[in-house]
């Protein structure tokens, strides 16, 4: 009896993330962003795309101002990787 090793599996190549819509994701570029993209997460939370995720987004916030007011990042995995 002959054992055949199982070929590598090739790992898909990496592609930019999209959001729901389609179009590509990108960050806020300065501040004056992050404040308004912020803003209209507080106005959007009952949205039914976000709601079910609140505590994860809730706890993710909590993290980013905690790093902001102490002026360093957060050591530690990435952020998707802890919730």
């Amino acid at each position: 009896m002959v054992l055949q090793e199982a070929a590598p599996t090739a790992r898909p190549a990496a592609r930019p993330a999209q959001r729901l819509s389609g179009q590509p994701y990108t960050l806020p570029e300065d501040a004056v962003e992050w404040v308004e993209a912020l803003a209209d997460l507080r106005r959007d939370v009952a949205n039914p795309r976000i709601y079910p995720f609140r505590e994860q987004v809730a706890r993710a916030c909590e993290r980013a101002a905690l790093a902001l007011r102490a002026g360093s990042p957060e050591p530690g995995p990435p952020e998707w990787l802890r919730t």
